[in-house]
């Protein structure tokens, strides 16, 4: 089973227009509203493709009660642990003339102490059941640091592997906690580390205790890093379409192939590949398109020189 944690769930809403006009108005048909957050649009890619899930996450508030009757409706299994905060809210704006889209999230409120020890204590009671636990998305303002760090600690008693996509300081927190697999963006990286060379900052989270860096490089593709293999995937063409889920695709492909077994990072590369460029053809994020099969056949992979990833090669 895949147990995900979404510290930081949203309602995420999504409307599709013509073209998006700085400054001004603009008429859309109605919207699409979905619970969303980085670790249930793991969860929803993993589901639907067949692999056993529970979905770990929070709600509270009006919003809360929308986002718990959507995710009902999905079919996902999830345990949402109440809270007095109101839910978040995720603004996604599609622009289809340009074939790209603008994202507003709200930060969100942190759960009380109490509220994030029900949490912990429901990860804890299903992580026997666990062949990887993943921790996903952002964490509100006001976070315990010790939140990300306790959740991998009782994993790896657990002996569950554990994959982490988050950003900033959680980062470091989450390499320097021992995270199996960490999965940042070049931007969320270099912010993270202070370094721009994106492979010496991967190895920098390799020191730190990852085992493997799985950096997304938008339309570039995606590297896998570890102490001794460097490799790359991309397709030869970018794709056009809505990438808000292509990371958590990425993740959720990650997460599958852990809980079968499998390590090679050339293989859980070249699914996380197609799984992210599979996520850009969908409308929604927490869907792939079924042509992730003909995509993954379509990628170039090789074991390039570290140095051209670097800013300045010179």
């Amino acid at each position: 089973m895949i147990l995900t944690v979404t510290p930081n769930p949203a309602l995420d809403l999504t409307w599709r227009v013509d073209r998006l006009v700085e400054g001004g108005t603009h008429r859309a048909d109605a919207g699409a509203a979905r619970a969303g957050g980085k670790g249930l649009n793991v969860a929803r890619v993993a589901h639907a493709q067949g692999a056993p899930v529970l979905a770990v996450t929070t709600a509270g508030g009006r919003v809360g009660a929308e986002f718990a009757d959507e995710l009902s409706a999905s079919g996902v299994p999830h345990v949402l642990v109440p809270v007095a905060a109101e839910t978040r809210r995720s603004i996604a704006l599609v622009d289809e003339s340009a074939g790209d889209t603008t994202i507003v999230n709200e930060r969100g409120v942190s759960p009380s102490d109490a509220e994030w020890g029900a949490v912990l204590a429901e990860v804890v009671e299903r992580l026997p059941a666990a062949g990887v636990l993943v921790i996903s998305g952002s964490v509100p303002p006001g976070t315990p640091e010790a939140l990300l760090p306790m959740l991998i600690a009782v994993a790896r008693d657990a002996g569950v592997p554990v994959v982490v996509d988050t950003s900033g300081p959680a980062l470091l927190r989450a390499a320097d906690a021992g995270a199996t697999v960490l999965k940042p963006n070049a931007a969320e990286l270099a912010e993270s580390t202070g370094i721009d060379d994106p492979v010496h900052a991967a190895r920098t989270l390799l020191e730190r205790g990852a085992e493997l860096v799985l950096l997304s490089l938008g339309a570039d593709g995606m590297l896998a890093v570890t102490d001794d293999e460097l490799v790359h995937a991309r397709l030869d063409e970018p794709l056009a379409g809505n990438p808000t889920g292509a990371g958590d695709a990425g993740v959720a492909a990650c997460a599958v192939l852990y809980a079968e077994g499998e390590r090679d990072p050339e293989t859980v590369l070249r699914r996380a590949t197609a799984w992210s460029a599979a996520a850009v053809l969908m409308p929604l994020a927490g869907d792939i398109s079924p042509r992730w099969t003909a995509l993954a056949q379509h990628l170039r992979v090789t074991r390039p020189d570290p140095a051209l990833f670097r800013k300045d090669p010179s």
